[in-house]
């Protein structure tokens, strides 16, 4: 997976940007403020019409423009490709997230999730390790989305029907023939159910193995990070469960058993990182997570992805950096940064990024 070119449009605080990236490294440089995490974050757009910061559609087109445009020239499954992506406000003509990939109209910009893939490491990532569930969840299914395109069909089955049930149970005595409902319910969201925790158990019990070895090697043998996936039923047993709970949910208001229940546990030499692990722990956490997530992505689809890292050798000792400097090399990896100093022993490209406009230093 390469990113050959990319042009950006009338994006948050960019009026107009283009540049060729490094094969390899690519450092975005500048002060607080200039642009520089949305440029990596309109390389990530690249990836299905997401922002990794989250934002409604108006919130990134530049303040007086009608919409915003990416587009990129990327080699990708042995091809050279075209991706054309649009985010149109409510008021205009094609208002959302919308794509066309090599010349052909492709509606929605999650559909083409999968053709370009790319893992980034933001400093709100963090919160993976001492956040709510819903993040650890998130990360899962954001990477399995990448990966298995059916997975995000799977995905929106069960939320629509979650929320068509959490619906039913607030309103569950006004409602005429709300047992049939709810069952029907139950069986809708067993069947999607047991498809989204199977894929992700699957997929963490290889990746926690990737993300031991890092972690090991950037802590310098010193620490060991395990994991471990907590579902919130036994498998085969979801119907079963969410029957036997109906007293319980009917009295909570909502659905109490399901991926939307679950989590994943960090253990940092055998104690919970979430409550004991610091500030630069938990970065080494993510970290570690990153690289697996970007390792399993090459194994399944063949490619390794595009790295972006915002901000990525803050609270990293001296070891640490030279250990993530080492493994950015052979792989194109987009970094920003407000001091370049840190990659003058890299052979990276370096862009200095200045109130929305890029240029080559």
């Amino acid at each position: 997976m390469r990113l050959d070119r990319i042009s950006v449009t009338d994006y948050r605080n960019i009026a107009g940007a283009s540049f060729a990236p490094g094969r390899q490294l690519t450092v975005l440089w500048g002060e607080n403020g200039q642009g520089k995490t949305n440029l990596l974050e309109s390389i990530w757009l690249l990836t299905g019409g997401k922002s990794f910061r989250g934002g409604k559609d108006e919130e990134l087109i530049r303040r007086g423009a009608p919409f915003g445009v990416v587009q990129a020239a990327f080699h990708a499954q042995d091809r050279d490709q075209e991706l054309r992506l649009t985010i149109g406000g409510k008021d205009s003509p094609r208002p959302g997230r919308r794509a066309v990939l090599n010349g052909s109209d492709r509606g929605r910009a999650a559909s083409i999730a999968g053709t370009f893939t790319a893992v980034v490491f933001y400093p709100e990532h963090l919160r993976l390790v001492k956040g709510s569930p819903e993040g650890r969840r998130k990360f899962l299914d954001v990477a399995l989305c990448q990966l298995y395109p059916g997975y995000l069909a799977v995905l929106r089955r069960y939320t629509r029907t979650l929320t068509q049930k959490n619906a039913l149970l607030k309103q569950y005595e006004k409602t005429p023939d709300a047992g049939a409902m709810l069952d029907i319910f139950n069986q809708g969201l067993a069947k999607a159910g047991e498809e989204l925790t199977l894929r992700r158990m699957e997929y963490l019990d290889q990746l926690k193995e990737l993300a031991a070895a890092n972690y090991r090697d950037l802590s310098r043998g010193r620490e060991s990070l395990a994991m471990e996936y907590l579902p919130s039923f036994r498998p085969g047993e979801l119907y079963r469960k969410l029957t036997a709970l109906r007293s319980a949910e009917l009295g909570a208001r909502c659905s109490l058993a399901g991926p939307h229940r679950e989590d994943v546990e960090f253990l940092l030499s055998g104690q919970s990182a979430r409550t004991y692990a610091s500030q630069g722990q938990q970065r080494s956490v993510v970290l570690a997570l990153k690289l697996a997530e970007a390792a399993m992505a090459a194994q399944v689809t063949g490619e390794h992805p595009v790295m972006l890292l915002d901000d990525v050798l803050s609270e990293l000792d001296e070891g640490r950096q030279s250990y993530l400097l080492t493994r950015m090399e052979e792989k194109q990896t987009f970094v920003t940064t407000c001091d370049p100093s840190a990659f003058s022993r890299t052979n990276g490209a370096l862009f200095l990024v200045e109130e929305g406009q890029i240029k080559e230093a």
